[in-house]
């Protein structure tokens, strides 16, 4: 077996790190809580970072400001699982079949796959931070009036109200990236390797 078929192989295969490792994690720090409340996101459920009680928690305090309730599940949880399984296996049989243009059809099809599932979870961000209870106990607005939004980035720290709110990619992102970087690295080589013959 050639070079670039097997790192398709094995690039294609890493993906399935994400139904075991997280994918994302969203974590808050504050004065108030010595240990911060934290939420482990993987493609097919939501898991308290740093305690069991950290969703709930994360709840009880967002119900005050008048933001939604983490739910316990979400319809994307089965489409990710579906698109991450489907991609795997199609990528493997890709790899054995040793068309190294396929790998960069591949590699691109997934690219916008993932950029899609970005915008979905920025879009799912932005509804939980900013759809609040015009009734909720508690009502913060900005210095120009407007109605404060409590989003949490889409990637890094950032300041909301007392809190420090961080969000950075997981094991999961991290054996997804590598193993895409790996089927590129794949197409590259299959192409030189088809040069040489």
């Amino acid at each position: 077996m050639k070079k670039s078929n097997l790192l398709m192989i094995i690039g294609s295969f890493l993906l399935l790190g994400l139904f075991v490792f997280p994918l994302w994690n969203i974590t808050l720090e504050a004065p108030q809580y010595p240990k911060p409340l934290g939420m482990d996101i993987y493609i097919n459920k939501f898991i308290g970072a740093n305690d069991e009680f950290d969703i709930k928690n994360i709840n009880l305090m967002n119900h005050y400001v008048g933001m939604q309730y983490i739910p316990e599940t979400i319809p994307e949880f089965k489409i990710f699982q579906i698109v991450i399984a489907v991609m795997s296996i199609l990528g493997i049989i890709i790899g054995f079949t040793g068309k190294y243009k396929l790998f960069l059809g591949w590699f691109i099809l997934m690219s916008l796959l993932g950029i899609a599932g970005m915008y979905d979870f920025y879009l799912w961000e932005y509804d939980y931070g900013h759809n609040l209870d015009p009734n909720a106990i508690m009502k913060f607005t900005n210095p120009d009036g407007s109605v404060m939004g409590f989003q949490p980035p889409l990637w890094g720290s950032k300041q909301i109200l007392n809190f420090i709110a961080h969000s950075y990619p997981r094991e999961g992102a991290v054996m997804m990236f590598i193993g895409m970087g790996m089927t590129f690295l794949a197409f590259l080589l299959g192409r030189k390797e088809a040069n040489k013959s």
